[in-house]
């Protein structure tokens, strides 16, 4: 599905358009001129990531083209079908410094999948396909691909090792935000052992300083326009010391 000339949103499940595995993220196409880059593959229950592919296609572009992923976090959600995504299109991977050593692992205690299944919010069946890291990110590395650039900012609070993206060089300027911020300021907080208030409200003041027009969140409600304004409302509520609306 094409939202604008760098953006297509190619994956996402009940939180989002439905158009690929009930539990999957929004699943982003960049548009980079000479390749494409694919954000946060899904949780690959099944054959959904066969049908990211379909969507790809149906979107008239060639899923050999793309030839990087990124994964911002470790939650099964964004990265569960990332091996699978991996070798059918033999792309190199990059993650956060922090998240490598667990994607490569597959280590299912640090994304906090037992107490995930163990309250049903994950089939009691489903295991964390380990997948390699070919790139390890941290603050302010910067990814000239193509057309477009990509600056990293460590973003944690929602979990560990998440990482937001600012992106450039396309028709706008886009906040890869992942699980930071949702529409209207929301934000993800959940009874796991790397949710941690403190350390979210930093991430908030952090991308708050930035200038971008789009947010792109994980879920929920992609803004086109004007997309700082759900950065801003967070940040008004951790700056009066309280904590900003929560999705769950």
């Amino acid at each position: 599905m094409k939202l604008t000339q760098t953006v297509h949103v190619v994956g996402g499940g009940r939180f989002g358009f439905g158009i690929s595995g009930s539990l999957d993220c929004h699943v982003y196409l960049l548009n980079a001129g000479s390749e494409y880059i694919l954000v946060d593959p899904g949780l690959g229950l099944g054959d959904d990531f066969s049908t990211v592919l379909d969507n790809i296609r149906a979107d008239g572009i060639d899923p050999k083209r793309i030839r990087r992923m990124i994964l911002t976090h470790y939650h099964c959600d964004h990265i569960g079908a990332a091996a699978e995504a991996r070798t059918r299109l033999d792309c190199e991977v990059f993650s956060s410094k922090l998240a490598a050593p667990v994607i490569r692992a597959g280590d299912e205690k640090a994304v906090s999948l037992d107490v995930a299944r163990a309250v049903g919010f994950y089939p009691a069946d489903y295991h964390l396909p380990p997948c390699p890291v070919d790139r390890e990110l941290v603050e302010n590395d910067t990814l000239q691909i193509g057309d477009l650039t990509l600056t990293a900012f460590e973003t944690p609070g929602h979990c560990d090792g998440h990482l937001s993206f600012l992106v450039s060089g396309g028709d706008r300027t886009y906040l890869l935000g992942a699980d930071l911020v949702f529409w209207g300021g929301r934000i993800l907080l959940q009874t796991i052992h790397d949710c941690r208030i403190p350390e979210y409200a930093e991430s908030v003041f952090k991308v708050e300083k930035l200038e971008f027009d789009a947010l792109l969140p994980g879920h929920l409600q992609i803004s086109l326009q004007e997309g700082k304004r759900h950065i801003l409302q967070a940040a008004q509520s951790f700056r009066q010391l309280g904590v900003p609306p929560n999705l769950m």
